[in-house]
């Protein structure tokens, strides 16, 4: 074929030699032609080289020039290979300007904002020291976070429900400290998760079902849900077969790795503590929360725990309360307090639940729920009476990256008539993933249209198809990926294109974006977080399978390091774990020679609509590797 091609631009240029006078503007455009038909023959064959557009114009062509990157480009591996006994140890330095050395292996578990060294420096006061408190730039990890040795890959879901291997996670404390709760237990070289918990010793799905007597699960009106104090996310994890999507969160504390133990169960989770800080979640974000035995003082300081429990809430939304004080008349001897201590903390949460307007939803057993309010009509007459807490004023009640509780009452948004739900009514899922969100619909959100929602959704299963041609396991239903993040989520389109596959998306909206969409996420009925990526994030290292990358560098660009923001993504990052790119093709060949130091394989494709477009994608693997054997 390319012979074919020469010999009939020879013959064309020997018949347009006779016109002497063609020849010098005609041998030009000839020779632009030749090159950019050369380059687009070329790069037809994408595992022999990388066709790439500059970013010049030659004056005297017509098209874009084409350079080849003519390094091959290596086919990447997608599946696990490590999921048994078999461990590479990371050996000689790969040879690479931008070489980044393993750390040491005490550094295996390191979460950076939350480290505990750094975290005594801070008063214990309403548990402040155990917020986020980031490194300061020179104390940045100029080095890969081993994994321990021995790590294998998860267990697929839904095994990994109630598996877990002990390499990966190799803390016994709790299998000690929680034997007769039925949380955790340690069996040869796994641990089993039988869904127990402090006050579900029956089981969580026992408990959950307990819950849906009360509460209409089956209707799809209950689609996101927070846990407080999650334990193993035992609640978390069987409420997912429900078709609820929740977060789960808890501090780093004495109670050993249990945000990492619900990550290693395929389960959504943070590393979170209700402490000064808001939740960095937006208004009006789940349709329920929970705390079970959550040891959080909700009746204390003015009732602040409540109240942002109230921001994030839904109208119409329910909070679901088991352990001390409920139902203490029963278990007061057993949680060694008396009776008045107890009776005084429940006449303390069910005055601060009334100031908010709440009402008391259902109380049986060992359970009680209260209710949001669907509009605060009713509630801004009761204030004339109750004046506490006030409404908020001039506040953003989405705002929530460091932005301190308030004692205030959040107000939802005005209605028109008393039966109306504030913000607007949402569709049950699984409706609700493609109706246009109320905030769209209401134009809350400057620059973004039901017309622009609507294209948005169609482009992301256009491209997740895309990504599919190139990493086929991202295709495959078996459960490759698991635990998956998208670092600049948008509109939640890259997750809403995954819904039908056996996996969970952290959509973070970085505070540095333009225009925060995260309460559009929510209203998807989607979960995620606002995160920079200046900052670590609040995870442990090897939480995600595949990280989703679209336009993170030309945000962050002159913000913060490439290589710092490529640091964190390879400690979250699990071995063998795929990176998805989308940006700048120059952006995008730096990342590539950076990541070479990380030992990750990468290649850099077209985008899916065209090989002109300056937005490329950028696929890599990050290699398998462990801390070397310690006896």
């Amino acid at each position: 074929m390319a012979g074919h091609t020469n010999n009939t631009i020879l013959k064309l240029f020997l018949a347009i030699c006779k016109n002497t006078n063609l020849i010098p503007m005609l041998l030009i455009s000839l020779l632009c032609s030749v090159s950019y038909f050369f380059g687009v023959y070329q790069h037809s064959d994408g595992a022999n080289s990388t066709a790439i557009i500059s970013q010049d114009h030659d004056q005297n062509c017509l098209s874009p020039t084409i350079s080849i990157i003519t390094a091959p480009q290596p086919v990447l591996n997608f599946k696990p290979n490590h999921t048994a006994e078999e461990e590479l140890i990371s050996g000689q330095p790969y040879v690479s300007n931008t070489y980044f050395p393993p750390c040491d292996i005490k550094y295996s578990e390191y979460t950076p904002c939350e480290d505990l060294q750094r975290s005594l420096k801070f008063t214990r006061d309403k548990l402040i020291y155990r917020e986020r408190h980031c490194p300061e730039k020179d104390e940045l990890l100029k080095c890969r976070i081993p994994a321990p040795y021995g790590y294998k890959n998860p267990f697929k879901w839904p095994v990994s429900r109630d598996f877990a291997w002990f390499s990966n996670a190799p803390h016994k404390h709790l299998t000690v400290e929680k034997a007769g709760q039925n949380w955790i237990r340690f069996e040869g070289d796994k641990f089993r998760f039988p869904g127990g918990g402090t006050m579900f010793p029956n089981g969580a799905d026992k408990y959950i079902d307990d819950i849906a007597k009360l509460i209409n699960f089956k209707d799809g009106s209950i689609r996101t849900a927070i846990d407080t104090g999650c334990g193993v996310a035992s609640w978390g994890a069987y409420l997912l077969s429900r078709n609820i999507l929740p977060i789960s969160f808890a501090p780093k504390d004495s109670h050993e790795a249990q945000v990492q133990f619900a990550l290693e169960r395929g389960v959504p989770a943070l590393i979170g503590v209700l402490a000064s800080n808001r939740l960095p979640y937006p208004s009006r974000a789940f349709d329920m929360a929970h705390c079970s035995r959550c040891l959080i003082p909700w009746g204390l300081f003015d009732g602040q725990y409540l109240i942002e429990v109230d921001r994030i809430l839904r109208p119409g939304g329910y909070w679901v309360l088991s352990g001390p004080p409920i139902n203490w008349k029963q278990h007061y001897r057993g949680w060694n307090r008396t009776r008045d201590d107890l009776h005084s903390e429940q006449s303390q949460i069910e005055a601060v639940a009334k100031s908010l307007c709440w009402k008391k939803f259902a109380e049986k057993g060992d359970i009680a729920i209260w209710q949001k309010p669907t509009n605060h009509v009713h509630c801004k007459i009761n204030r004339k009476v109750l004046r506490r807490p006030p409404f908020c004023q001039a506040q953003n009640p989405d705002q929530a990256w460091y932005t301190k509780m308030d004692t205030c009452l959040t107000p939802l948004p005005e209605v028109a008539e008393l039966r109306e739900v504030a913000g607007g009514k949402l569709a049950n899922w699984p409706e609700r993933l493609t109706a246009t969100p109320p905030r769209v619909r209401s134009g809350s959100i400057e620059g973004i249209t039901e017309k622009m929602f609507q294209e948005d959704t169609k482009l992301w299963k256009k491209r997740l198809a895309h990504y599919q041609n190139v990493n086929t396991e991202l295709g495959n239903k078996d459960g490759r990926y698991r635990n998956l993040l998208d670092m600049n989520a948008k509109l939640g389109g890259f997750a809403a294109s995954l819904v039908d596959y056996p996996l969970w998306v952290m959509n973070v909206v970085p505070p540095e974006a333009k225009i925060d969409t995260l309460g559009v996420i929510y209203e998807r009925g989607l979960i995620g977080t606002y995160q920079s990526w200046c900052e670590a994030m609040s995870t442990y290292p090897r939480t995600y399978d595949l990280i989703h990358a679209d336009s993170v560098f030309s945000l962050y660009q002159d913000r913060c390091e490439m290589e710092d923001i490529l640091l964190e993504m390879d400690r979250i990052l699990r071995p063998e774990g795929t990176v998805i790119f989308r940006d700048d093709v120059d952006i995008l060949l730096k990342i590539k020679t950076m990541t070479e130091g990380f030992e990750w394989s990468s290649q850099i494709i077209d985008h899916e609509d065209s090989p002109h477009f300056r937005e490329k994608i950028l696929f890599a693997v990050k290699k398998y590797w462990t801390a070397p054997f310690r006896s």
